[in-house]
């Protein structure tokens, strides 16, 4: 007698459409595609944007804002917010200038420690978020002043721009005649942590536990403050980074580096599609999320349109990115309760 087995949902024909609807139906392709529409009306208006310089200039843009998305989406996942992220690299920017000029110690080892200070200053979020049970947002809406503060003191209102040039060089220098930066090699490896972190690891889930519900992600022995804590270890730790390559790249080291790039961080990071109240998120969608602000206001900028119009388009994407999900949630939970009650039997009257 032969045996019959159900058919996998590989076997069946069907099985390749029903998988590229599910594709086409997901966030951060959708997000994927208007990318592209955005650079292609950017290649066919604007004049010199299809160009090998226009793709290093732009990736050289985003490597900052690329970098700290990557633990704010972690720490986002959970829950939390980070908004002291771009005061913690104009910090350690402010600290890499001193110890240059007046410690005498080598610049590697300034860097190192760079990176050290950013790592306490996301243990001093972490500490005052788990330990004291404070707020995210109000915590680092406090350190984000204080840290931009501290800057100011450490190096005062001077300027600090004799770094050696092979490595200022470095932050700038492209792969041949491609125009791609050669520190995106770094940028993607880090890109790549952080993406097998979260999709592929126990960890990674016990984030997306902490969004949904901290209380039975506890409930089930997850050590959810000890999580958080070391996610803003690691935040201030990149922003660090952030602070070093900012400083290279500009060779200065100044109080007010990478002010307000916070906004486009967290801009970045709702727009390819994390949720603001946690458990939902993907890496491929921020890193979209990163490549359409960044392409958008590049593009801008040849266009030669003002500053000011910039931050107001940063500010409808934050909003649209926010507001969106909610109302897609809504039309859909609306849909769903007009087909139940469609197809609902008729309750015969009484009597």
């Amino acid at each position: 007698m032969t045996e019959t087995r159900p058919a996998r949902a590989a076997d069946r024909p069907d099985a390749p459409v029903s998988f590229i609807r599910r594709v086409a139906g997901r966030s951060d392709t959708m997000l994927f595609l208007v990318l592209l529409a955005v650079i292609a009306s950017a290649s066919t208006i604007i004049v010199n944007f299809a160009t090998t310089v226009t793709l290093g200039f732009l990736l050289v843009q985003v490597v900052p804002v690329l970098l700290m998305a990557m633990p704010m989406t972690l720490i986002i996942v959970t829950g939390e917010i980070d908004l002291s992220v771009a005061s913690t690299a104009g910090l350690t920017s402010a600290v890499m200038g001193v110890l240059w000029r007046d410690s005498g110690l080598g610049i590697w080892f300034v860097i190192v420690l760079c990176v050290l200070v950013g790592a306490v200053c996301g243990a001093v979020n972490g500490l005052l978020i788990t330990a004291l049970g404070l707020s995210s947002l109000a915590v680092t809406i406090g350190t984000l002043a204080l840290f931009r503060g501290l800057a100011l003191v450490v190096i005062g209102d001077q300027k600090v721009s004799n770094f050696p040039s092979e490595l200022t060089s470095l932050a700038t220098r492209r792969i041949g005649d491609t125009g791609i930066p050669l520190v995106m090699v770094g940028v993607l490896l880090v890109v790549g942590v952080f993406a097998v972190v979260l999709h592929s690891t126990s960890f990674g889930r016990t984030l997306f536990a902490m969004g949904y519900s901290p209380e039975a992600a506890r409930f089930v022995g997850i050590r959810v403050d000890a999580a958080k804590f070391w996610l803003f270890v690691v935040s201030g730790a990149v922003s660090g980074m952030v602070g070093v390559y900012w400083t290279l790249r500009f060779a200065s080291a100044g109080p007010d580096n990478a002010t307000g790039l916070e906004l486009s961080v967290i801009a970045a990071v709702l727009l390819g599609g994390v949720s603001i109240f946690g458990g939902r998120g993907t890496i491929a969608g921020v890193a979209t999320g990163v490549l359409l602000i960044g392409t958008l206001t590049y593009a801008l900028r040849l266009a030669r349109v003002p500053e000011t119009t910039l931050s107001i388009v940063t500010g409808l994407l934050l909003v649209l990115s926010v507001v969106t999900p909610s109302a897609i949630a809504w039309v859909r939970e609306k849909r769903r309760l007009s087909r139940l009650h469609r197809n609902s039997p008729a309750v015969p009257a009484a009597g």
